[in-house]
């Protein structure tokens, strides 16, 4: 969704690298840019307007001018104002000290409220909550059908004493749930109001009536992402109308602009609390301001990513891998189909991509890449014998040819998967064999360390790459001279600390890698 602001920024940032110090007409032309970027982006003029000028004014301040590198300032500047129009601080649900905690939904219809009230429930119930779902949407045909389909697939329980599709009395059904709710001990009630096309009178009314009767806890605006400057406008109806406490965006996925993300918290004053950004159940997450920030400036979102990491890996898969690489067992293709298993429920390859730092550049390969090839990398596999994934290097020409009968692909195929593992193989052996990723040799406290002995030493020399450092020493070693050596290594720490400042800037000739460069097409590898 944010790709062209993404873009944008990034064009513009780019034109601030390599300059020392930044002048009035710099920032100007910067701040012009952003302020472009932006307004395409849909994001409504009072937000760009007080976005620009907060810019504007801490880039001319004492924190641009006295520092090393003014442009990594000015993003680090960009970065906390994107930070305080989404809100500022991840806005928590707030909990009724006495059970049930209302929640109340309200918003257009089409937003996406019943299948929203699905998620919504579903992350509940992961929370160790038990929530209970209320047809409270009457009106709309099949709603109340629609409700209790999302309710089994997500497991809670649907409370529709009405068919809806215009019968029944929607105040009385919300009234009732509370009643249904303290005698099946549910703690969490989740009510889905009906929406209109468009903001009427009868609309505000009845969200009014079910607020009055309910006494929420929480009403939480679900607001479509993909309408653009009508958010605001929708936004600030429902606020006067009805008054809610949060938003949630849906459809974060569509390729609209934007805009509503970046205007709705800041005109409002109510935060984002939650996003749904895909069609599946799952695909639902409490909304961190920092962390989308992060994402528009193509830094990535690590944190997201290893928060899905962990709920999708088992624990004890992990470590029963963990210990069989520590104790120098090979990787095999039984694991390797394993771990691409659990990466897959993580969600697309192109969605876990967009969360690693500098992946912007990269996206037209990401929007490209091949879901399917992961069926075929399974098929191929599983037309292994046990004894094959265990030991690729019996594969000859004639089993890979009985495999790719097998899995309906071909020999070519079969030769890249194998070629494909063999790189996997190797990596798995340095980390558990080098103590540390591939290249960066010496990292303490990682597997094959131990406790710093001439064994490990010897084993982080060896794999470390041949340098020719400052006097023609080659390995990198250091000078006898304690003054000298001292010198050296304050340099090694400023060029550190370089590399740490840049980490913005992503390398032009950066390039993925092999396993998902054999995603792609075979013209863009």
């Amino acid at each position: 969704m944010f790709d062209t602001l993404h873009d944008r920024l990034a064009a513009t940032f780019r034109d601030l690298r390599g300059k020392g110090r930044l002048s009035d007409a710099d920032i100007d032309a910067t701040a012009r840019e952003i302020r472009v970027a932006l307004l395409e982006a849909d994001v409504a003029l009072p937000v760009v307007k007080a976005f620009i000028a907060a810019v504007k004014e801490r880039a001319r301040g004492a924190e641009v001018s006295q520092a090393l590198n003014p442009a990594q300032q000015v993003v680090k500047i960009v970065n906390d104002e994107l930070v305080r129009i989404l809100g500022g601080e991840t806005r928590r649900l707030r909990f009724a000290k006495n059970p049930p905690t209302v929640v109340m939904l309200a918003g257009l219809q089409g937003a996406g409220k019943t299948t929203l009230a699905g998620k919504l429930a579903l992350w509940l119930r992961e929370q160790g909550h038990q929530p209970l779902l209320v047809a409270a949407d009457l009106q709309r045909p099949n709603a109340v059908n629609q409700l209790q389909v999302v309710g089994e697939r997500a497991g809670v329980s649907v409370y529709a004493p009405e068919p809806g599709n215009g019968v029944g009395d929607p105040v009385a059904v919300a009234r009732g749930s509370l009643e249904h709710a303290r005698a099946k001990q549910y703690d969490v009630v989740v009510v889905d109001t009906a929406g209109r096309l468009g903001i009427d009178a009868d609309l505000m009314q009845q969200a009014a009536d079910i607020r009055d009767a309910v006494q929420p806890d929480e009403v939480l605006f679900v607001l479509d992402a993909m309408i653009g400057q009508d958010a605001v406008v929708t936004a600030q109806a429902f606020l006067d109308g009805v008054g809610f406490d949060g938003v949630v965006l849906t459809k974060l996925d569509g390729d609209a602009r934007g805009g509503a993300a970046l205007s709705v918290a800041q005109l409002t004053g109510r935060s984002v609390m939650f996003a749904s950004n895909g069609e599946k159940l799952q695909d639902f997450d409490v909304f961190h301001p920092e962390r989308m920030a992060s994402r528009i400036l193509g830094m990535g979102d690590v944190l997201t990513l290893i928060e899905q990491a962990e709920k999708t890996f088992d624990a004890e898969q992990s470590a029963k891998m963990a210990g069989k690489l520590q104790s120098g067992e090979d990787f095999t293709l039984d694991d390797f189909l394993a771990q691409m298993q659990a990466v897959r429920k993580m969600g697309s390859f192109g969605k876990i991509l967009g969360m690693l730092p500098g992946m912007g550049q990269f996206r037209e390969q990401i929007d490209n890449l091949d879901e399917r090839e992961l069926d075929r990398v399974t098929a191929i596999i599983q037309s292994m014998t046990p004894a094959e994934r265990a030991a690729p290097k019996i594969l000859n020409g004639s089993r890979r040819a009985r495999i790719a009968r097998g899995s309906g692909t071909k020999v070519s195929d079969v030769n890249g998967l194998v070629d494909r593992f063999a790189e996997a193989q190797k990596m798995m052996r340095s980390l558990a064999g080098g103590g540390g990723m591939p290249g960066m040799p010496g990292m303490p406290g990682m597997p094959g360390m131990g406790g710093g002995g001439k064994k490990s030493r010897g084993r982080a020399m060896a794999a470390a790459p041949k340098q020719k450092g400052k006097g023609g020493r080659k390995g990198g070693a250091r000078s006898g001279n304690p003054a000298k050596r001292a010198l050296e290594l304050q340099q090694a720490a400023e060029r550190s600390a370089e590399r740490r400042a840049g980490a913005l800037e992503v390398p032009a000739d950066l390039e993925l890698p092999p396993e998902l460069k054999g995603m792609l097409p075979p013209s863009q590898r």
